[in-house]
C-alpha cells in the first residue's frame, strides 16, 4: 500500500509517498480502506520531530483520524462487517491507503455525512466534548471560554456547547474569521484587537466562565485564563499553539479554588479509545443524524498532496478542518 512517510524531521517536503507493507490484522481487528484523513497539528509536530507517536502506533506515517470502508474483518469480529463505513482516532498512520484497528474503536459514519466530512469529525468533536463536558464539567446554562475558537476543535466546541444548552465566548486573532464561524454557535466573539478578554467575560458572564477550553497554552495566556474563570472554575488545556511555558500564580489558583486539567486524545490506551467510540455513538451520533452537529471542512486536498496540505495548515489561513481525500482529483 502507499503511505506518506516522514523520512526525517523537518519541513513539509520531508513527507514522501512510499510503498509500505500493509498492516497485519489480529482476530478482533478490521482492515479499513481509507478514503479520507483529517489533518491535525499533531501531524505537523510529529513531522518536525517534536511529538512522537505513542507506543504501538506508526512512528513514521502521520495521521490521527480516518474515514473509510471496512474491507476485511478478523475471525473474531462480531460488531462490524465488510462494506460498513467507519471513522475513528488512531495514534498515527492515517496518511495511508489502509489502517487496521480493533473493531470496537471504530465509529459508524452517520448517514448524513460523506466520508470526506466524516474524516473531519473524530478528533475535533471527541476532543471538544471530552474537554468541555467530561474534564471541564460544563452544565446547561454555563459559560465556556474557547481560546482559538476558529480551529476545528474550537468550532466543534461551540456547536457542542450550544447543543447541550450552554453558552460560549470565543477568541481569535482575527475578527473576520470569528464572524465567519459565529453562526455555528458562538454567543460572544472576541478578537485580540478588541482589547481585554477579561472585560468581555465580565460583561457577559458576570463572575467569570465555568470552563476554559484552551488550545493556546503558555506565553502569558495562563494568567489571563485564570482571571477569566469564576471561583471553582476549570481550565482544560488541549493545545500549546502559543507556547509550552508560562508562570503559575499559585495564590490565584488557591484563592479562587480553580482546577487545571490537561488532556490528549492521541495517547489514550485501547480501552479508553473503545469507551470514547461508544460515547460518540451514544451521545453525539444522534445530533449528527439530526443535523444539529456538522463538521466544518475548510479545504479538501487530494491524497497525493499531503506536503501542500501541511503548508496550508502551517500558514494558519484555514478556518475549520483540512482533509486529505483519495476521492479528490489531483490539482483540484
Amino acid at each position: 500500500m502507499k503511505a506518506w512517510t516522514i523520512t526525517q524531521p523537518g519541513a513539509a517536503d520531508v513527507l514522501q509517498l512510499h510503498d509500505t507493507p500493509a498492516p497485519e490484522m489480529g482476530p478482533t481487528d478490521v482492515r479499513v480502506r481509507v478514503h479520507a484523513a483529517g489533518l491535525n497539528r499533531a501531524d505537523l509536530l510529529q513531522r518536525q520531530g517534536l511529538y512522537p507517536a505513542p507506543a504501538g502506533a506508526s512512528q513514521d506515517v502521520p495521521g490521527l483520524e480516518y474515514a473509510g470502508v471496512i474491507e476485511e474483518a478478523g475471525t473474531n469480529v462480531q460488531q462490524r462487517q465488510p462494506g460498513e463505513r467507519v471513522m475513528g482516532l488512531i495514534g498515527g498512520g492515517a496518511y495511508a491507503e489502509q489502517v487496521v484497528v480493533n473493531e470496537r474503536e471504530t465509529i459508524p459514519v452517520p448517514g448524513t455525512l460523506s466520508l470526506t466530512e466524516a474524516a473531519a469529525v473524530p478528533e475535533a468533536f471527541l476532543t471538544a466534548y471530552r474537554g468541555i463536558f467530561l474534564e471541564g464539567g460544563l452544565q446547561p446554562g454555563g459559560w465556556c471560554l474557547i481560546r482559538a475558537a476558529t480551529s476545528g476543535i474550537g468550532i466543534a466546541g461551540m456547536q457542542l456547547t450550544r447543543a447541550f444548552g450552554a453558552r460560549t465566548l470565543g477568541t481569535s486573532r482575527s475578527r473576520e474569521r470569528l464572524e465567519r464561524v459565529r453562526h455555528w454557535g458562538l454567543d460572544v466573539a472576541h478578537a485580540e484587537e478588541d482589547g481585554s478578554v477579561l472585560d468581555a467575560v465580565r460583561q457577559n458572564a458576570g463572575l467569570g466562565v465555568d470552563v476554559v477550553l484552551d488550545l493556546l497554552g503558555g506565553n502569558g495566556y495562563l494568567r489571563e485564563n485564570m482571571d477569566c474563570l469564576r471561583p471553582e472554575g476549570t481550565q482544560v488545556v488541549v493545545g500549546l499553539m502559543a507556547g509550552r511555558e508560562d508562570t503559575l500564580n499559585m495564590g490565584l489558583l488557591l484563592f479562587k479554588r480553580l482546577t487545571l486539567r490537561a488532556m490528549t486524545m492521541r495517547s489514550l490506551p485501547l480501552e479508553r479509545r473503545i469507551a470514547m467510540a461508544q460515547l460518540f455513538s451514544d451521545r453525539l451520533g444522534p445530533f449528527f443524524a439530526e443535523g444539529r452537529l456538522k463538521p466544518v471542512v475548510d479545504t479538501v486536498m487530494p491524497f497525493d498532496q499531503a506536503p501542500e496540505a501541511h503548508r496550508l495548515m502551517e500558514s494558519g489561513a484555514h478556518t475549520g478542518k483540512i482533509v486529505l481525500s483519495s476521492e479528490a482529483a489531483s490539482g483540484a
